[in-house]
């Protein structure tokens, strides 16, 4: 009697297991209904600030049908990158720049997605199935998909947290016109886990969370350092600190990380020494050539030289180093009109404070931006 073969969840899971995915959960195509309301109502209050594409794909973005109408059943993957350090260890380092743990590696982006197409090629020849696979370029909504496929919950930091991996998890997921059923069997939705803690919200610096479960990117430090082109606010600038690419803050105090081990990250994540903890100085001194020196194979590429001069300028005004000032000067005239701006505003901040690095000195103020 020949031994029956494994159902295909089961070879799924070894599969992606193979692949390095820490966490793998299935649901149905209809599973997060909630979702499109949901983003609808962001939208219409404008948190997404100025990221326009977040109304052009609504409607794709708000259910998996609204994207491939023929997909019945998705298969939602977790990547860990969990840190082997404290990600808020810098918070006192003035003279350096904040990177988030999820870009001091590989860019997850071609990482997962490698992954991502290689399962999904292994699924097709087990089963003859219809495919496709997304990470967060694609309008998807990766996290609601997660909590109904069992992965976490959505925390009220609105990202999505694990039992077993905590805060750090890239997510992915495959759309397929499977059937859910004794072969493939759906998983529970994860229930919300948070009780009456309260510390991703007390945590943030920016006060970006209007109430739990809800986000203003327009006041979120990683919005404002990756996604937003134009000048910083005034009145968010110097609670930025030294935080020049993301924030981790609200992440980083989840009570549910003490359970997450780096041990399970994909290698691919470990950080890149020039990354974590880079000088402000060596950032503020890189043109074009420099920058996509640095950062190449890094997510931090995509933002480009400008954005991430204008995030050290801000960090630099912020540091109280008068030795900063040298590096800034030649920034006012730069071409860039908001880095330019975003110098001045730090050498006014250097320039007008009497004790900087704990030494009482007055500068001379450098000139304005045109002047």
């Amino acid at each position: 009697m020949t031994e029956s073969k494994p159902k295909l969840r089961h070879r799924l899971e070894q599969e992606a297991k193979r692949l390095d995915f820490a966490a793998i959960g299935v649901t149905g195509a209809d599973a997060a209904p909630q979702a499109a309301g949901r983003l609808q109502a962001w939208l219409a209050a404008g948190a997404h600030g100025d990221m326009i594409w977040m109304e052009e794909t609504a409607q794709r973005r708000g259910s998996p049908a609204g994207l491939w109408p023929e997909v019945r059943s998705v298969i939602s993957l977790g990547m860990s990158y969990a840190p082997a350090n404290d990600p808020l260890a810098l918070a006192g380092h003035s003279d350096i720049g904040r990177i988030s743990i999820y870009a001091q590696g590989a860019d997850y982006h071609d990482v997962v997605k490698r992954n991502l197409k290689a399962l999904a090629r292994w699924l097709v020849d087990e089963a003859g199935c219809a495919l496709k696979v997304f990470v967060d370029t694609a309008p998807v909504m990766e996290k609601p998909l997660a909590e109904a496929a069992g992965i976490g919950w959505q925390g009220k930091h609105s990202n999505l947290v694990s039992r077993r991996d905590g805060s750090w998890l890239f997510l992915g997921a495959i759309y397929t016109d499977l059937d859910l059923g004794e072969d493939l069997a759906p998983d529970t939705p994860h229930r919300v886990r948070c009780g009456s803690c309260t510390a991703c919200l007390d945590a943030c610096p920016t006060d970006a969370f209007p109430a739990p479960f809800q986000l203003d990117a327009r006041r979120c430090i990683s919005y404002l350092t990756i996604e937003h082109k134009g000048p910083i606010p005034h009145e968010l600038r110097e609670k930025m600190g030294n935080r020049i690419y993301g924030c981790d803050d609200c992440l980083a105090v989840c009570p549910w990380n003490r359970f997450a081990d780096s041990a399970r990250r994909n290698l691919a994540f470990i950080p890149r020494a020039e990354l974590v903890a880079p000088a402000l100085a060596d950032i503020l001194a890189l043109d074009d050539a420099g920058f996509r020196k640095v950062f190449a194979g890094s997510p931090i590429k995509r933002i480009g030289r400008n954005r991430m001069v204008r995030n050290a300028a801000i960090a630099a005004g912020n540091s109280g180093r008068a030795d900063l000032l040298p590096v800034l000067v030649p920034l006012v005239s730069d071409p860039d009109p908001v880095v330019a701006e975003a110098a001045s505003w730090a050498i006014g901040r250097l320039s007008g404070r009497q004790t900087l690095h704990g030494t009482e000195r007055q500068c001379v103020s450098a000139p304005a931006a045109g002047g």
